[in-house]
């Protein structure tokens, strides 16, 4: 049984890699894979604050707001937090860092370790094709957020929280356009092929380990369920 975990960078590095969470994640994702020796785990990285601080500045020198350039830094800073955490499990990855989730339908490890793929989408889209890969019917989308709200709740102090959320109604709320380094729950081209192949997809916290621990046992969580 494999379960496909999209790592937002936001959790991993905010500015900088999160050294106690990573601990913490680690100690759980272990944990969780001694238990039972048929369980794996797929872990697509996000690029974080790296990311959108090199964007920033990309923005800044060229005067730019909407490019692939934008796109391959984002893809870059994934590809960096995605090899630390790949060293994290090292002794349970043997395999590099993927950066194609088109190519690879078999891992020799308990652990198999993605990042960013190439422009147009983010890790969020390369998670629904590895879920495509490998017969998974849900992706666990853990990022800075513990549920999908009607509206931005920085923003908007009446956006309410969601328990769950048709695939309908989640595509109009992100719209279907990329932007990079755009904030969304789960990004739209990821949320157009996810409900087109009838996936699951879980939005928690990712810090709260105790309820991530609970959601990959299938117990009660806290979380927004789209589907």
């Amino acid at each position: 049984m494999v379960s496909i975990i999209s790592l937002g960078g936001s959790i991993v590095a905010p500015d900088k890699p999160d050294v106690p969470f990573i601990q913490r994640f680690s100690a759980l994702i272990r944990e969780y894979l001694a238990e039972d020796t048929a369980r794996r785990i797929i872990l697509i990285v996000g690029g974080g604050g790296p990311a959108r601080v090199y964007q920033q500045a990309y923005r800044e020198i060229s005067n730019a707001s909407h490019s692939q350039e934008q796109d391959w830094i984002g893809i870059m800073a994934t590809r960096l937090n995605a090899q630390l955490i790949k060293g994290v499990f090292a002794d349970l990855c043997p395999e590099p860092v993927i950066t194609d989730p088109t190519v690879v339908t078999e891992m020799s490890g308990r652990v198999l370790v993605a990042a960013g793929w190439k422009p147009g989408f983010s890790t969020d889209t390369d998670a629904v094709y590895l879920a495509e890969q490998f017969g998974a019917d849900r992706v666990i989308n853990l990022s800075n957020i513990a549920k999908v709200y009607t509206d931005d709740p920085k923003k908007n102090p009446e956006a309410e929280p969601l328990e769950t959320i048709s695939w309908e109604a989640f595509q109009k709320m992100v719209g279907d356009e990329w932007i990079p380094g755009r904030n969304v729950p789960f990004d739209p081209v990821a949320t157009k092929k996810a409900a087109n192949l009838g996936l699951t997809v879980i939005c928690a916290a990712g810090r709260d380990t105790e309820n991530i621990a609970r959601l990959l046992r299938g117990e009660e969580f806290e979380g927004t369920l789209i589907g």
